[in-house]
């Protein structure tokens, strides 16, 4: 318990440098618009496009594994470990201590759904287009860190957060390879797609 209550004043203190010290006011502006879902309407639209009009069998293929690794993700994160875990959100915990950019939010804090949706996102996508991985990475790793500098989640949130979702999509990523193997012994060639465009 001690630990904890050590591991718990570590993050506070992380959230309060992150939120106040770092705080001016390019960061105050940009990281608000960055934490809003709403705004990654048209990037998320524009991948599907790509994916289904774009890239063939292979973008579809990719799509539905992303469809199926986000609902996991999500449901696992929002529905089960939340409530399981019930921490506090610091903007319900301790509000008058912190510069709050963005609305308070729901009422629990970990993990992390944005951080842990754009991981999982991060990590399939990245695996079926290896050139993309980094830009990928970085900007989950930006979602990460605007959403403890507006307020709205602990550190340790976004830590825990993506690498479930990190972890979510491997094991999607796992599932998929081992189907491809058996459908490929069975000679059901739907799992395979044209040689310029493969996985790596």
């Amino acid at each position: 318990m001690e630990i904890l209550n050590y591991l718990g004043l570590i993050d506070k203190s992380i959230l309060l440098f992150i939120n106040q010290t770092l705080s001016f006011s390019f960061l105050d502006f940009i990281m608000p618009f960055i934490t809003d879902e709403h705004n990654w309407s048209i990037p998320i639209l524009s991948l599907i496009l790509f994916l289904l009009l774009f890239n063939k069998k292979k973008g579809k293929i990719v799509l539905i594994i992303i469809i199926i690794t986000l609902g996991i993700n999500d449901y696992l994160c929002a529905s089960i470990l939340k409530p399981y875990f019930a921490r506090l959100r610091p903007s319900h915990e301790f509000l008058e201590y912190i510069n709050l950019l963005v609305p308070k939010g729901g009422k629990w804090s970990l993990p992390s759904n944005h951080a842990s949706n754009m991981f999982a996102l991060a990590t399939t996508v990245g695996y079926f287009y290896p050139k993309s991985k980094i830009s990928l990475y970085f900007l989950a790793i930006i979602v990460c860190f605007s959403r403890v500098y507006v307020g709205v989640h602990y550190p340790f949130d976004v830590l825990i957060g993506g690498v479930i979702g990190y972890s979510i999509s491997w094991l999607i990523i796992n599932t998929w390879v081992e189907l491809k193997l058996k459908m490929f012994e069975r000679n059901q060639l739907w799992v395979w797609h044209e040689l310029g465009d493969q996985d790596h």
